[in-house]
């Protein structure tokens, strides 16, 4: 990663943990640095950010302590992710939903334009991105 992405990615990492920034203006601001995809792992409460070319870069997104539920709830994971499209609650309360869910964490495929949520056991559930608006930079 150079600089810029760099830079980019950390103040993206820091706008969604202060409620700055939305899941749209993320993935906007990561598609055009050429961010391909990126995984949240709230066990470790990081994210990973990928480059097609293979380059990686690990930025820390601490967050209030939650227990993850022991059963992996796919309709209580998408319920979160509408409440979040309807700007209803803030990134951390999308982690506590989520992982009271039974989420442990998620991969964003922006190329490939959808979210895969998974639990402990490996279950998971796919969201597709919103249809894409005239001037959405993540196409």
């Amino acid at each position: 990663m150079n600089e810029h992405q760099t830079e980019v990615i950390r103040q993206c990492a820091q706008g969604a943990l202060a409620g700055k920034l939305t899941f749209p203006e993320i993935v906007g601001q990561l598609a055009q640095i050429g961010i391909e995809r990126y995984h949240a792992d709230y066990s470790r409460q990081e994210i990973t950010y990928y480059s097609p070319e293979g380059d990686s870069i690990v930025i820390a997104t601490t967050h209030p302590s939650h227990e993850t539920a022991a059963q992996f709830s796919a309709s209580a994971v998408a319920d979160a992710v509408r409440q979040s499209q309807r700007n209803e609650h803030t990134y951390f309360d999308f982690i506590q939903k989520t992982m009271s869910a039974g989420c442990v964490g998620y991969f964003v495929q922006i190329t490939g334009r959808r979210v895969i949520y998974f639990g402990r056991s490996g279950e998971s559930h796919v969201e597709f991105f919103p249809p894409a608006q005239p001037n959405d930079s993540a196409e």
